[in-house]
């Protein structure tokens, strides 16, 4: 699989922002087939960082519900896979400046 293939999106809650200050921890979403070793070498590549550790989750999809005028309308959240990633002391990726 290609670096650029594994990397979806950089995870920007509140918990991850605060993870990203504290403990230098970065969490992406990822491809669902991309193993820890593949998430490793894309962040190493794309953002010049070392990264030492690498843990990954899958985030089951939900069930969602919306009311409308025309009623009840229902459906599925997909499910995705999550990365999070520890980089070295020293080392930061910059997320927000686009």
């Amino acid at each position: 699989m290609k670096p650029a293939d594994v990397l979806i999106k950089p995870v920007l809650t509140e918990k991850a922002n605060a993870q990203m200050e504290s403990s230098r921890r970065y969490t992406f979403m990822v491809d669902r087939k991309a193993n820890k070793l593949e998430v490793k070498t894309a962040v190493e590549g794309f953002y010049n960082v070392k990264v030492i550790d690498v843990n990954t989750s899958v985030v089951p999809g939900k069930q969602k519900n919306r009311m409308t005028k025309t009623g009840i309308l229902q459906g599925m959240k997909s499910a995705y896979k999550k990365a999070t990633v520890t980089v070295a002391e020293g080392d930061s990726i910059d997320l927000f400046s686009m």
